[in-house]
């Protein structure tokens, strides 16, 4: 299997996080892909290649340009105003409030904001831009005929929504790799979203649409972040309804539970009988996980890579969460050994 990687990736190296109300080191760094990088090359998975450059146009099929701008100009914008921090959402448009975009630096970030855990720092942009290619050419490598390629995106991507990031997200590279796949002549592609956490950026972003099936397995949002989209009845609206599929779970759910939903998942995107499946794939169901409260032992990412393979569809993956970081280039590449090996 092709890897699709790029070393900007680095370039998001954001010091602080906001976590249970203090300012600690980002659960999401720059170790997370070199973890990976170094089982991928351990266990000879395939070649890694460097990332395509698509340019802007498929970045703005899925995201708002004055978002898309923001992005680009917060970093400079915190650094003028002569801040000390890193940029960091500190309110927001909340219920009842004008929904209007601020001119000052500190009111944007609320705006576009939808979680104040994220900071955006110098070099953002570009590694979020860098990990829009890296999914564009791995739908580059699948459209051309590759069974299965693995696009290691970082920073991940499913909790950017059309016009808002956090969850560490800017981009959502899935919903990116997705479109353009449409665009060249796809009828149909399913997203899964394995990752813990709901994919509410991916879920916004086709909503309302019938020619992207989505399904995510993640942490009752009761209980789990983002919180505020994931329930089961949420199916999709107008075109889109009937589109979307959530499996919530609750704390300790075991990987046979796990699996009886994945097995529901897959047989919806079966019968709805899509070109291609992105996977946004999270280890961060893993036992250990800091974040999160799945209980997935290292050997079940392989079965479940094999239960995906044995859809018969070619296959993306494209990078999301996974926080423990010494076990995170085992379990992910164990979801790739066993898609391959179900080959």
């Amino acid at each position: 299997m092709k890897t699709v990687f790029s070393e900007d990736h680095a370039l998001r190296d954001a010091k602080t996080e906001l976590y249970g109300g203090e300012l600690v080191q980002p659960f999401e760094r720059p170790s997370r892909a070199r973890y990976i990088v170094d089982r991928l090359r351990t266990v000879e998975l395939g070649p890694i290649l460097p990332p395509e450059d698509h340019g802007m146009d498929p970045i703005l099929a899925i995201h708002d340009a004055d978002f898309v701008t923001f992005l680009q100009e917060a970093g400079e914008a915190w650094a003028a105003e002569g801040y000390k921090g890193e940029a960091i959402a500190t309110c927001w448009p909340a219920r009842r409030m004008v929904q209007k975009c601020p001119s000052h630096i500190d009111g944007k970030l609320g705006y576009y904001a939808l979680a104040a855990e994220t900071a955006i720092t110098e070099g953002t942009w570009k590694a979020a831009y860098a990990s829009a290619q890296v999914a564009l050419t791995g739908a580059d490598l699948v459209r051309g005929g590759e069974r299965g390629a693995f696009a290691l995106c970082r920073p991940p991507g499913h909790h950017a929504a059309f016009d808002m990031f956090g969850g560490y997200c800017f981009l959502n590279n899935a919903a990116i790799a997705a479109q353009s796949m449409l665009d060249h002549g796809a009828k149909r592609i399913a997203i899964l979203d394995v990752d813990f956490h709901h994919g509410n950026g991916t879920q916004d972003i086709f909503y309302t649409r019938d020619d992207v099936f989505f399904a995510s397995l993640h942490g009752a949002p009761e209980e789990a972040f983002p919180h505020f989209l994931g329930y089961a009845d949420e199916t999709g609206t107008g075109a889109g309804e009937g589109f979307t599929a959530n499996y919530p779970m609750p704390p300790d759910t075991p990987f046979s539970e796990w699996r009886k939903a994945l097995a529901s998942a897959l047989d919806r995107i079966a019968k709805y009988a899509p070109d291609a499946l992105i996977v946004s794939l999270g280890v961060d169901t893993f036992e250990t996980d800091p974040i999160s409260f799945f209980k997935l032992a290292s050997p079940d990412f392989t079965t479940y890579g094999g239960d995906i393979a044995d859809l018969g569809l070619p296959t993306l993956f494209v990078m999301e969460g996974g926080y423990d970081i010494d076990e995170i280039g085992l379990n992910t590449v164990n979801v790739l050994e066993g898609f391959v090996g179900a080959e």
